[in-house]
């Protein structure tokens, strides 16, 4: 089937072939006609199915009528990064040059200058992150009751940076007519209460199981070290191995991918940063640089693991396990896209197992080892527990690896660490008895003993304690309490206002 018999317009139809695109995708055959008869989607699909054009090209050929009011756009587009809106945007402008339509992008990093001129000139699309979008609503700059058409794309990923709140707000202030397409990768429990609570009857498009991966992806895995020196190393050498043309880095936190971009640049690789904390003109001119083959290899946190649309990414090296299954799923999406052939390794250290198998077991298949199959030993103990070992033997600092005490060069037994401990007894000691003497008796007779209260057992303080008897304890006698009245309301204490005078006049 082409793109001809989905309904759409002549001018969407004519953008579509000069954009190279012959066959829709199985989400955009099944999606697209739904949404240009203006019912509610609710579209589910793995990632690098052409989620993106299964809302652009029915939006386009249902905003032909019409035209947008300053301030009052017409269609709204949820995205839960920066580079998806803009990536958007980017498909807008290619899909839709025969339209004469006004395309707002509303993301954090830019001013607001621009982005307020645009919508005071009137925008029919506004693409943006929840957090710029209600700050332009608070600003009183955006009126959300023209909304025709609201798309709400990656939702999962909405779910896992904390935007539900924020979607939930910006629901309520669109208007109840509006049409509602709702994509998402997986659908959790909280999304499918979020879409249930705002779609309205819609056809539920799901064209594979939810979390799984593309089939033309080869996954495999390769033990590594705990240290992290020694992990960057291995990736080095199974980067060396593998006949890569570019590939994308895969780190769970910001730090890391620092710490291995800079160690990728001392070693010669070709390397870019990308990751929430940079400023968003460098991020945009570092993916440029990786979709146009200036760099090869780009370590990133999961900040480029949804929906970026780079055609051809040969390789994926996860440097760290994902903390949420899910995350892999998207992270290995970034190769293998549109029926291509892709490469995803994994390096996984002991204490990344029990990840390991939750991803597992969320694929419903194992993934093959590069170094040889995990034996039953392995599978027993766990390489998890050599680890633990080999962390224990290392903080004991007094002991070597039989259990024995250190020996100097003769073998004999160094004693100087007892010495050292027997004398800071003694200095306890001293201490502790010259704090007991406080001179108050009463004082004296309820505080507690310590260790200056035990005999030396060796040296001379022992030979001369026991010559000479231990002085007799005075115990103090415990009185006998009466017993006290059950308590009633406030007791025997009464509050200071109740004691005022009263003045009658």
């Amino acid at each position: 089937m082409s793109f001809s018999h989905l309904g759409l317009s002549p001018k969407v139809l004519s953008a579509v072939t000069a954009a190279g695109f012959e066959t829709p995708t199985p989400i955009q055959n099944q999606a697209i006609p739904h949404a240009v008869a203006g019912r509610d989607v609710l579209g589910i699909a793995q990632t690098g199915t052409g989620k993106t054009a299964s809302f652009v090209l029915p939006m386009l050929t249902r905003l032909e009528r019409g035209r947008a009011r300053a301030r009052m756009p017409r269609s709204l587009i949820l995205e839960p990064t920066r580079e998806l809106a803009a990536q958007v945007a980017e498909h807008f402008e290619t899909l839709g040059k025969n339209h004469k339509l006004t395309v707002a992008l509303l993301i954090g990093g830019v001013s607001y200058e621009d982005q307020d001129r645009k919508l005071d000139r009137g925008a029919d699309v506004v693409i943006a992150t929840p957090g710029r979008l209600l700050d332009h609503f608070e600003r009183g700059k955006l009126l959300l009751n023209g909304i025709e058409i609201h798309v709400v794309d990656e939702a999962d990923r909405m779910l896992d940076m904390g935007f539900i709140p924020d979607i939930e707000r910006i629901c309520k202030l669109l208007p109840f007519t509006r049409q509602t397409l709702f994509f998402s990768a997986t659908m959790p429990p909280e999304i499918q209460r979020l879409a249930d609570k705002f779609l309205h009857n819609p056809a539920r498009v799901e064209v594979a199981p939810q979390a799984t991966a593309a089939a033309t992806i080869v996954q495999r895995l390769k033990r590594a070290p705990d240290d992290p020196a020694a992990k960057r190393e291995a990736l080095r050498a199974l980067m060396r191995e593998i006949d890569v043309k570019n590939a994308i880095i895969f780190c769970n936190r910001k730090k890391d991918v620092g710490i291995l971009f800079r160690s990728l640049q001392r070693h010669g690789f070709s390397v870019g940063a990308l990751h929430g904390d940079m400023d968003q003109r460098q991020r945009m001119a570092t993916l440029d640089a990786f979709r146009n083959g200036q760099i090869a290899f780009l370590a990133a946190s999961d900040v480029a693991a949804r929906g970026l649309d780079i055609p051809d990414v040969s390789h994926i090296f996860n440097y760290d396990v994902p903390i949420h299954p899910e995350d892999y799923v998207h992270r290995i999406g970034r190769t293998g896209r549109a029926g291509r052939e892709g490469y995803a390794a994994m390096l996984v250290t002991p204490r990344d197992m029990k990840a390991l198998k939750a991803i597992e077991k969320l694929l419903r298949q194992d993934i093959e080892w590069i170094d040889g199959p995990q034996t039953e030993a392995e599978d027993a103990e766990g390489f998890d527990a050599r680890s633990n070992g080999r962390h224990r033997r290392g903080r004991r600092g007094n002991r070597n690896k039989g259990g024995q005490a250190p020996q100097d060069g003769h073998g004999n037994v160094q004693r100087h660490d007892t010495q050292a401990q027997d004398k800071g007894e003694e200095r306890r000691t001293e201490h502790s008895g010259r704090r007991e003497k406080s001179g108050d008796p009463k004082r004296d007779q309820h505080k507690p003993h310590h260790h200056g209260d035990r005999k030396p057992t060796h040296g001379p303080q022992a030979a001369a304690s026991s010559e000479r008897p231990a002085p007799a304890r005075a115990t103090a006698k415990p009185q006998p309490q009466p017993p006290r009245p059950k308590q009633q309301g406030m007791g025997d204490h009464v509050p200071a206002f109740m004691m005022r005078p009263v003045r009658v006049t």
